[in-house]
């Protein structure tokens, strides 16, 4: 994974949606290597405002720019992301009330001026008509152009072949409604993995189809930038959050391997231990090994005996860190440079100037 040419300004290429109240997400963001940091644009979904919130914000690494999505919390001067202090982008939904869009626009301008405007594939389907006429009050209320937004459609959970077959129509409806507004970027957005993983064989490796990434593939002739759910599903309240048997979600190329250890006898460590043996010993392991990404080198430790077991959030930020490395590794072009999806050209943006 190589940045940008020197001179050239890279643009995000992949937006992960991430859970702020999943601690391993945002750990596994603390580790991303700096030289990739620009071709990242996480969604942080925030549950709950405080100051380790903020914290954690700011201990981002630098270049990385966040669109932080406080849609789950009621309008207030704590989610007023102009006072938060830190670089951010501000995601803002179709329905949001103007006190919070006057605020969000008050951010944005604050920042990088910029926004994402997040549509819901499922939920947002009033017409093209009816989402014309909310774009345009979010632009009014906002004091944004539409060059200076970010679109995000978002397909929520897509976890089988029938949830991809309904997903692509009306995610193609929304982008041909899209393409009458000069955004600065378009992106699909679907989370793949079943929102739980209890009902899996235990002490064997597991291969799970990335249906997001199909159905992001299915779209190329549309030219959108990919996100997903990193490695969760795109409910996140749905997890099962009683299931604390060690897990590993390691994503190849067009799937998952999940690893479920509930091996009896011998120490916690001896049992995680195992299982990481088994994964490195595995055909889809990163030929980079630990090089790879901070999330594999974590794991080749355990497998060495190196460390100990871990916790849940360990879990979950190392199997994230393998993920967020091997997304980007895939988007990236050999020279370095990345497809630019549907980036408008170089050069001053121009209003109601359509997308390619």
């Amino acid at each position: 994974m190589v940045p940008a040419h020197e001179g050239r300004a890279a643009e995000p290429v992949y937006r992960p949606i991430l859970a702020s109240r999943r601690r391993g997400e945002l750990e596994a963001l603390n580790h991303l290597d700096p030289a990739v940091a620009p071709l990242l644009a996480p969604i942080l979904e925030v549950s709950t405002v405080d100051r380790s919130t903020r914290d954690t914000l700011r201990r981002l690494p630098s270049g990385l720019l966040p669109a932080i999505d406080v849609a789950a919390l009621p309008d207030s001067a704590d989610t007023e992301l102009a006072r938060w202090g830190v670089p951010l982008m501000p995601v803002i939904g179709l329905a949001e009330s103007d006190r919070r869009l006057v605020a969000h626009g008050t951010a944005a301008r604050a920042y990088a001026r910029r926004a994402l405007i997040r549509l819901r594939a499922a939920h947002d389907r009033a017409g093209p008509d009816a989402d014309t006429t909310a774009v345009e009050r979010i632009w009014r209320l906002t004091g944004l152009a539409p060059e200076e937004c970010d679109l995000l459609v978002d397909a929520g959970d897509v976890c089988c072949p029938a949830d991809v077959r309904v997903a692509e129509p009306r995610v193609r409806r929304l982008l041909d409604w899209a393409r009458r507004h000069a955004w600065r970027s378009a992106t699909v957005a679907a989370g793949g993995m079943p929102p739980t993983l209890s009902r899996l064989p235990t002490n064997e490796p597991v291969r799970l189809e990335r249906w997001d990434w199909q159905l992001w593939q299915r779209l190329a002739d549309v030219g959108v930038d990919y996100g997903d759910y990193g490695v969760g599903p795109a409910l996140s309240d749905s997890a099962d959050p009683g299931d604390r048997t060690p897990t590993v979600r390691y994503t190849a190329d067009d799937g998952w391997w999940v690893y479920r250890w509930s091996r009896r006898g011998g120490r916690g460590d001896d049992r995680f231990a195992d299982l990481c043996r088994t994964l490195v010993a595995a055909p889809h392991w990163s030929s980079a090994g630990a090089a790879f990404s901070w999330g594999d080198h974590e794991l080749l430790r355990r497998a060495r005996r190196g460390a100990g077991a871990g916790s849940v959030a360990n879990w979950t930020a190392w199997s994230t860190s393998h993920h967020l490395a091997h997304v980007l590794a895939t988007l990236s072009r050999p020279d370095g440079s990345t497809d630019p999806g549907w980036n408008l050209r170089p050069g001053p943006p121009q209003r109601g100037r359509p997308l390619r």
